[in-house]
């Protein structure tokens, strides 16, 4: 009798194999020794094992589908049960049920994913479809809106899909913002062609008063006159593109007329006025010899004077006014600076304040020179490094005021 712990061989050569529900027969062996009877149903034993070993391996190791894992192990369970071989098949059994186990908490989160998926799915056809509606309630781009509702159709079809009901509900949603954003923008282009018949309307009257007025000599109310029929024409819209063009050839046509007989008016006129210009450059230089100011009365008084003969030299060229004009305004402006810079250092008050400035801080120095002492003589370095800052700051702040001071002698 053989001493194998999973099988045995009988005296009539069939084999047992023994298992927790107690002997089984697995074959029979009828010639050789009872050892090379169990040394081949151990060897189907290896395969089994084998075959068990593999499978754990393909579940553990690959993303072997929950539903065809179970099915091998299954099978494989059908197997151990019946097999014709002798070893711990019981060893077997519970690996089996340890990949059940397995494949079931795969199965979980399998299915937890495929609702996350669903989920992040509705997610992404809910986003699609309310920035449809938006677009077919609110947009007026309608290119670059009927371009974003197509794209959005193509983001759409490349989601995942979702539970029949929720999809079906979600693409009529879809559908109808399209169709509501089509319909709009053909009622807003019907509009926008009696609205262009307006416009022509409009600028036809618009041109037709600028063609009246072309031949003015009334330079400043006419010159005005255009700049108001020009505003009207900003204000009035487009018509089509035909009409537009042609309109404002003919308005712009008017108005150059006029323009250019007022432009050569007065080129002639600037002509006459050449000598006024020679003069206010003769008064110019003389003003710019008051700088820099030292007497600011005597600076004042003379600038009047010049500004009397200014005055009485007449206009000047257009192109030559605001040079000359900046020219003597800067003369004036250091005038007055000189001014008021004399006044600030003549007002008592002032003075007052900066000479209070400059006796707080003097005694507030004195103070910290004398803590300063007391801190070294005590050793307190900390106090020592606290007044020197202090000191440094305040007779920083002395200097300024110093020289504010001065600026009053």
């Amino acid at each position: 009798m053989s001493t194998d712990p999973w099988g045995r061989v009988d005296d009539d050569g069939t084999v047992y194999v023994r298992t927790a529900e107690g002997e089984r027969a697995v074959g029979s062996w009828q010639a050789g020794e009872p050892e090379e009877a169990l040394a081949y149903f151990h060897r189907k034993y290896d395969e089994l094992a084998g075959q068990v070993q593999l499978l754990e391996q393909r579940v553990k190791g690959t993303d072997l589908a929950p539903a065809q894992a179970e099915a091998s192990i299954v099978k494989l369970r059908e197997a151990v049960a019946e097999a014709h071989a002798v070893g711990d098949l019981g060893a077997l059994t519970a690996r089996l049920d340890g990949l059940s186990e397995l494949v079931a908490h795969r199965r979980e989160e399998v299915k937890a994913a495929r609702e996350h998926a669903r989920a992040e799915a509705r997610a992404v056809k809910e986003r699609i479809v309310a920035e449809a509606e938006r677009i077919a309630d609110e947009t007026t781009h309608w290119k670059s809106g009927g371009e974003r509702l197509r794209q959005l159709v193509e983001e759409w079809k490349a989601a995942d899909r979702i539970d029949r009901v929720t999809e079906a509900a979600l693409w009529k949603r879809l559908s109808a913002a399209r169709t509501a954003f089509a319909k709009r923008r053909k009622q807003y282009f019907a509009g926008l062609d009696e609205q262009r018949e307006g416009v022509r309307a409009a600028k036809e009257r618009i041109v037709a008063e600028a063609e009246a007025i072309a031949g003015s000599t009334d330079w400043g109310g006419t010159a005005a006159a255009y700049r108001d029929l020009m505003q009207q024409w900003k204000s009035a819209g487009r018509a089509s593109r035909e009409v537009e063009d042609e309109l404002w050839a003919r308005f712009k046509g008017a108005q150059d007329q006029f323009f250019q007989a007022r432009s050569a008016v007065f080129a002639e006129r600037d002509a006459s006025l050449a000598a006024n210009a020679e003069v206010k450059e003769q008064l110019l230089a003389e003003a710019e010899k008051i700088l820099p100011v030292t007497d600011v009365r005597a600076a004042r008084s003379a600038l009047r004077h010049l500004v009397e003969r200014w005055e009485a030299a007449g206009p000047v060229p257009r192109d030559q006014r605001d040079r000359l004009e900046g020219g003597l305004r800067k003369v004036d402006d250091a005038v007055r600076r000189a001014e008021e810079a004399e006044w600030k250092r003549s007002n008592p008050e002032a003075r007052a304040r900066a000479q209070s400035t400059v006796d707080q801080l003097r005694t507030s120095i004195e103070q910290l020179e004398k803590r300063l002492a007391k801190a070294r003589d005590a050793g307190r370095a900390k106090d020592v490094k606290e007044a020197e800052e202090a000191l440094t700051a305040r007779r920083s702040w002395l200097e300024e005021a110093e020289r504010t001071l001065a600026e009053f002698s």
